[in-house]
């Protein structure tokens, strides 16, 4: 098998356009794909006829309007291609209104306060920029999802507006730069997934991984990832066999899956794809997490996404590689060889560290959830607090330009292993940096913070609206600038690192030393979701998102509800599920084994045999279980207070310095427990037996 044969072959890509539409058709579909130009509705209905005749040759027996609104899932409703002639003969048909518009019902999606119950009419609009796929016999026609009254319910909508303000502003500032032939800019970006795979039937054991994707309970391991042998490890037969098949089924999908390997943790994985244009590749990266758990199902595996399944081992993350490229081939971000005297891209790299350091609290927001809360800030992951990594080599070419001397280049050093049968190689100019959460890594800005499970929508589009406004602020300074418009780029980028600079830093951002310095240089601290939702409240982050036409400030208020509304019910589900499976299984599993025990002593006893070891044991293990259950007691005291709360931002405080530490209080007892009593005893597969047994 090639991977070129079968290289998106369940999709309506170009090949199949061709083949399929009238010359003309495909030309004006083209234009629309490639220049953004309106989709022509007179075509509408011939590309309809030629994609329903492709997608049934592929086996498909309906169609879908895909789409993704605002609960963490993407959402599909399904219509066959049937319909009745005049005399009642079944006929299968598929119109350009249907393939153009979709309707569902807006008001049971989360709308923030946009829809109300009685008003229920959505709309789902092709975007015919991403490819339509066939899968399970099922046309699937990518789509955004918006209200009756016009407003973004979805995460694509606000991402697809991001690029368009982004590429309007970029091109203005490449104008000034001499860039006459360029007419688009293009967000590119490259997610890596990372992931874990346990067995299935250990996962159908534990309530906690079938109702919140991680373990509420469990103890560490004897062995975590303290050897450092698992990442790059070989991969065992069970998972090659599962990525072979993901790969295959990816392929076919049109996703350019490329990398793969063994992670950090125990049974932890990463898959990564070729760069893409954004909202092709937030599309892309769905679809990659949906055949992730349907591939792992069929092969008997759980695949886990929850950024943190397992306490004391490390978490899952998703790296979004963000770039910029011109319609004519030029990547923005690239140095080049002499990156000293490439203005364009220095220009463009201080238009971002600018806005990072400006919107840190929106970048924050950005990569904010429950579920990454319990991932951030630890030592596998980036901190809350935002910086911005460049490298060696480009803060000594922008501390040259703020003080105004010239850069002294260095020649890069060559890599001599010392082995006459190993080609010696240049080395790269920098080191990379694994703690920063924004690091520049060559071409590209990779943001480390974006967890798991996460679309990557959000800090997509959050970046693209940051370096619209400051590209605006620059384009604007250029346009009243009537000298030579290259010496008031320097100025920019002068004025710009002398202001800004305190967002840089090159060293370990695992470090008290840089909480300290973090503190002392004034940035942003956002510990929790909570915090972080308050950027969506802040009068600069509105003016900068409504500006571009990237959010109004009805969408804005309708995300600060959802996302408050949605920590709440995660915190309110991982609450419950922790009281059912203390309750009914681990302290009655306690009880009975302190029963059996206490009998075995006391029958021991009878017969004057001291056992003062087993004595001890019983106490301890009664402490603890008397510790656990008043602590399942204030859980549930502090869950029913915070379940009576009707504001949703109270709410969601109350959940966080609350109930939050009721169930880490619970959790310490319980996990303490399983310690003390024989595997046969305790009622949940182990640690040891998740991470290893695949």
């Amino acid at each position: 098998m090639y991977i070129t044969d079968i290289y998106a072959e369940a999709c309506f890509n170009d090949e199949a356009m061709k083949e399929h539409l009238s010359e003309e058709t495909y030309k004006r579909l083209k234009a629309t794909v490639d220049n953004g130009s309106p989709l022509d509705d007179e075509i509408a209905d011939e590309v309809a006829e030629a994609m329903k005749n492709w997608a049934t040759s592929k086996g498909a027996t309906h169609f879908s309007h895909w789409f993704q609104p605002l609960n963490d899932m993407t959402a599909e409703k399904h219509d066959a291609f049937l319909s009745f002639d005049s005399e009642g003969r079944a006929i299968m048909e598929f119109s350009g209104k249907e393939l153009i518009r979709g309707e569902s019902d807006a008001s049971s999606f989360p709308s923030g306060g946009l829809r109300a119950t009685f008003e229920a009419r959505g709309y789902t609009a092709w975007d015919c920029t991403s490819l339509a796929y066939v899968k399970d016999k099922t046309l699937y026609i990518p789509t955004v999802f918006c209200s009756y009254t016009g407003e973004a319910l979805d995460k694509k909508t606000p991402l697809l507006r991001s690029m368009e303000a982004l590429s309007t502003q970029a091109i203005r500032v490449l104008r000034h730069l001499g860039d006459n032939e360029s007419t688009k800019v293009i967000t590119t970006v490259g997610p890596e997934q990372e992931y874990f795979l346990i067995d299935r039937k250990l996962y159908e054991e534990r309530l906690d991984l079938l109702l919140c994707g991680r373990t509420l309970f469990g103890s560490p391991p004897p062995k975590g990832q303290e050897m450092d042998d698992h990442y790059y490890g070989r991969l065992r037969l069970r998972i090659s066999d599962y990525m072979h098949e993901l790969d295959r089924e990816l392929w076919s999908l049109g996703v350019s899956a490329k990398t793969k390997h063994n992670e950090v943790a125990p049974a932890q994985h990463e898959l990564a794809c070729v760069y893409n244009t954004a909202n092709i590749a937030c599309d892309q990266n769905q679809i990659t997490m949906e055949s992730m758990r349907t591939v792992a199902k069929k092969k008997g595996l759980a695949c886990l996404l929850h950024e943190k399944p397992f306490k004391g081992v490390s978490g899952s993350g998703k790296h979004v590689n963000w770039s910029l490229s011109t319609d004519t081939g030029v990547n923005i971000l690239s140095p080049g060889k002499h990156p000293e005297q490439n203005l364009t891209f220095l220009l463009f790299m201080a238009a971002m560290i600018s806005g990072i350091d400006k919107y840190q609290d929106l970048m924050r927001f950005s990569c904010s959830g429950a579920s990454n809360d319990v991932r951030l800030g630890g030592d596998e992951a980036p901190p809350t607090v935002i910086s911005v990594f460049l490298g060696d080599e480009l803060c000594e070419i922008y501390e040259a330009i703020e003080n105004s001397h010239d850069f002294e280049e260095k020649r890069a050093a060559k890599m001599d292993m010392g082995v006459s049968s190993v080609p010696s190689f240049k080395k790269d100019t920098t080191d990379r940096n694994r703690t920063s959460p924004c690091a520049f890594t060559g071409n590209k800005f990779e943001f480390r913070m974006c967890g798991s499970s996460a679309s990557i929508s959000r800090p997509s589009y959050v970046i693209n609206a940051i370096m619209a406004e400051e590209l605006s602020l620059i384009a604007d300074r250029l346009d009243s600038y009537k000298a030579d418009k290259k010496d008031e780029a320097q100025n920019i980028i002068r004025d710009i690192i002398r202001e800004h600079k305190r967002i840089l830093y090159n060293g370990n951002n695992y470090s008290d030393e840089w909480r300290a310095e973090a503190e002392k240089r004034g940035l942003a601290d956002l510990p929790t979701t909570v915090d972080a939702i308050e950027a969506l409240r802040r009068p600069e982050n509105i003016a900068l998102l409504s500006k571009h036409g990237i959010l109004s400030e009805a969408e804005i208020d309708s995300r600060y509800e959802i996302n408050l509304d949605m920590y709440s019910k995660v915190i309110n589900i991982e609450s419950l599920t922790m009281q059912t499976m203390a309750e009914k299984s681990i302290i009655p599993a306690v009880e009975s084994y302190c029963g059996t025990l206490a009998r075995d002593v006391a029958s021991v006893a009878n017969v004057g045999v001291p056992m003062p070891s087993a004595k001890e044991k019983l106490n301890a293990i009664c402490k603890n279980l008397k510790s656990a259950s008043d602590s399942l007691a204030n859980l549930k005291v502090a869950h029913g207070y915070a379940s009576k709360i009707s504001h949703f931002a109270e709410k969601a405080r109350y959940y966080k310095d609350n109930v939050i530490p009721a169930m880490n209080a619970l959790r310490m007892y319980c996990d303490r427990l399983e310690t003390m009593l024989p595997k046969s005893a305790w009622p949940f597969p182990d640690y040891t037996d998740i991470m290893y047994r695949v």
